[in-house]
């Protein structure tokens, strides 16, 4: 455990970043894992940049002071942004007390039996106090279900049948279909109405789709688009 140092902070003390570990260049996923982090993470800003939020995969959290830290696969914190300065020691993780709040959803991608995903870690998580806790359990290490959903409800996380995260005002859903030329199942963000948010690569091949269709229109009408 990490001995931290309190620090005086105008009105109030926070633990002393250069105490703290915020990153230990420790490989740890597969690739299945990291192919669908990337495809949860990139689909949030290819989709919501309109919003403010950060969102990040395999970034440390550190939530109470004297306690290491703990690094969700993914998390999504509303209306908070990554500082100018990202280099310097106080900015490199997710720090609660500078951010003012604990990110809204954390999840984690079960690749064995080893991460007591539904034991310690729901634990930290629920006295983290995030508001909803996502366990996505691909290979069914940990039981029949595939995706377990916990909303926070008071002190205490309650599994809940809803995918819909009404405080974030998103979803998450089991989409099957071709993500980076890999055909397979993944969990994918949502809309109230069920259209999964699009990645980058979607969203090009739309718009290519929606200029192919006016370009049809156009020569049912005589025209050629190539000369407008």
């Amino acid at each position: 455990m990490v001995q931290q140092v309190l620090i005086n902070n105008d009105d109030y003390y926070v633990p002393d970043a250069n105490q703290l570990v915020t990153e230990d260049d420790t490989p740890v996923d597969n690739f299945a894992s990291e192919k669908q982090q990337r495809l949860l993470v990139g689909s949030l800003y290819s989709s919501l940049q309109q919003q403010t939020f950060l969102a990040a995969a395999n970034v440390g959290i550190y939530h109470t002071d004297g306690q290491p830290a703990i690094v969700p696969d993914i998390f999504l914190s509303l209306d908070v942004q990554v500082p100018e300065n990202w280099w310097e020691k106080q900015n490199r993780c997710y720090m609660v007390w500078r951010f003012g709040k604990p990110p809204e959803v954390v999840l984690e991608i079960v690749s064995n039996k080893e991460g007591d995903e539904l034991g310690k870690k729901l634990q930290i998580y629920e006295h983290m106090r995030a508001s909803y806790y996502i366990v996505y359990d691909p290979n069914q290490q940990l039981g029949e279900k595939v995706l377990h959903v916990y909303e926070l409800r008071g002190r205490r996380y309650f599994e809940t049948s809803e995918n819909w995260l009404e405080q974030v005002g998103l979803g998450i859903s089991l989409w099957e279909g071709k993500f980076e030329d890999r055909q397979d199942p993944w969990l994918r963000w949502c809309y109230q109405d069920g259209n999964v948010l699009s990645t980058g690569d979607e969203r090009a091949e739309q718009a290519e789709q929606r200029i192919q269709l006016l370009a049809d229109r156009l020569r049912a009408m005589g025209v050629d688009p190539d000369t407008l």
